[in-house]
């Protein structure tokens, strides 16, 4: 039987309350409101590549999962965003689920570490999530 750290647990608890209480708000309030929680530099890293994904593909729909930003399409999540301190990292990371197109060959790259949004960070990020989502 598999045994869960205790940032795991808190994750599976952190879903099973958005489950009950997030369900009263819209996805952009969950993401707004997981956003304002994070601290000043991972805040900054969040709301960057929010609005940055939002401008890239306005069909993907902003919704928490498992207390981090994410971002769906069809009902699937496509991307998400993951502040360093959600499991006590020394960096933050943004990442893919299977619902994105990134397959590329026998072996690639699902999740990235982010240091800080710079141009040239949004722009890696934005010929990722264009992939994603089939651009």
């Amino acid at each position: 039987m598999p045994t869960f750290s205790d940032a795991e647990k808190a994750a599976m608890q952190e879903r099973a309350r958005e489950q009950r209480e997030f369900k009263k708000l819209s996805g952009e309030e969950q993401v707004s409101r997981k956003i304002s929680e994070m601290n000043p530099q991972e805040k900054k890293l969040a709301q960057g590549i929010h609005d940055l994904v939002l401008a890239i593909e306005p069909k993907l729909k902003p919704q928490t999962w498992y207390g981090m930003p994410a971002y769906y399409l069809d009902g699937k999540v496509v991307c998400f965003f993951q502040a360093g301190s959600k499991f006590e990292s020394r960096y933050s990371t943004f990442g893919f689920q299977e619902a994105a197109q990134l397959d590329d060959g026998h072996m690639f790259a699902t999740s990235f570490a982010v240091l800080e949004f710079t141009p040239a960070v949004a722009e890696q990020i934005s010929k990722l999530v264009r992939k994603a989502v089939g651009q």
